[in-house]
């Protein structure tokens, strides 16, 4: 009997004992809980403010905790703990730019995040497009409010990879935002850096054989500004084939880079006469240096051209490239091109 009564009194302590273990793990979770404020697809659809949106500046580095840091101060979120808890279980957040941010207050984690990876809400954003031309970059650069003098400076005395004369081709097409502060010297060195990284990618930077690295970045931005992505390795061959041959290469995109025509179709005699190292008509051999900011495709078709005998190509229609080595049929298919033209099927023609 005095065994049934310990054994009963056992039993009794040890469900009491999961009793308070399960009231303590229930009252853990409660505390534990990150506040948060209700989630609102209004916030996610909202245009940035700025008179009444939040800044939220990230540094480059910022840590998920920094940032969730700084949304709660400002008022965005109703914890930290709410979007820290977030950020590291979604892998969206290690992609959130550096930059100020417009973000709207009172949101919910989940939503925060989703404005802070929408770009039109990035202050000073810079969306270098392929084959852009420096001066455009810089004009880019102003807007998002850095000083010109500076950025001239910074141009001039930047450092470039080893082979490279020319900064022209080496700020490299992206999407950028730097944080408040940032000088133009260490933006234009961020370009830099992606595009020496771009280069070893696509093969570029070894060179090949008795082109350097310069020489192929600079067929890639004559292959940006000629044709279409599906084309470019074409286009490469074509270029390769002329400069092996003592062709003249008579690229319309590097007098155009030379008079500053952007978009630009059709081109005048007169100008094919201007007297220039980057005049491909009256000029044997590449020009001196890029004539635009060529992409990771164009840079990948530069080093790896396709193979063919190819000397000649032309854009009869838009998207109808055409391809050949002999010269009687690249002429009726000139004569194509410009019936085309002249029934206005090229946006730019005149």
């Amino acid at each position: 009997m005095i065994s049934d009564k310990r054994a009963l009194a056992r039993v009794a302590l040890a469900l009491i004992t999961i009793l308070v273990f399960t009231a303590g793990v229930r009252e853990v979770r409660k505390t534990s809980v990150a506040l948060d404020f209700a989630c609102s697809q209004s916030s996610i659809n909202s245009e940035p403010n700025p008179s009444i949106d939040a800044v939220i500046n990230i540094a480059k580095g910022a840590t998920g905790s920094d940032i969730a840091d700084q949304l709660f101060s400002a008022g965005v979120v109703k914890s930290a703990r709410s979007f820290f808890g977030l950020a590291v279980g979604d892998p969206r957040a290690a992609t959130i730019a550096p930059g100020a941010h417009l973000i709207a207050k009172e949101l919910c984690a989940k939503d925060a995040l989703t404005q802070l990876l929408d770009s039109k809400r990035i202050s000073g954003l810079i969306n270098i497009f392929e084959g852009a031309w420096n001066s455009e970059v810089f004009s880019q650069m102003i807007a998002a409010g850095f000083n010109a003098a500076d950025i001239t400076k910074a141009a001039k005395n930047s450092s470039l990879p080893t082979g490279f004369k020319s900064l022209e081709g080496l700020l490299f097409p992206a999407q950028y935002s730097f944080a408040d502060g940032t000088s133009a010297a260490d933006a234009i060195s961020a370009m830099i850096e992606r595009s020496a990284k771009e280069l070893v990618a696509s093969g570029v930077a070894k060179g090949d054989g008795k082109y350097s690295a310069q020489d192929l970045v600079t067929i890639a931005s004559i292959i940006q500004s000629e044709g279409n992505t599906q084309d470019f390795t074409k286009i490469s061959r074509v270029i390769r084939n002329r400069l092996e041959m003592g062709m003249p290469l008579q690229m319309d995109s590097t007098v155009h880079y030379l008079k500053e025509d952007r978009g630009k179709i059709f081109l005048s005699t007169a100008s094919t006469l201007l007297k220039s190292p980057y005049n491909t008509y009256r000029n044997y051999g590449l020009p001196p240096g890029p004539i635009g900011n060529p992409g990771s495709q164009a840079l990948k078709a530069a080093a790896n051209p396709a193979e063919g005998d190819w000397i000649f190509f032309i854009t009869v229609a838009p998207f109808d490239t055409r391809f050949t080595s002999s010269n009687d049929q690249f002429s009726k298919w000139k004569v194509e091109y410009k019936k085309n033209l002249r029934d206005g099927l090229f946006r730019s023609a005149k």
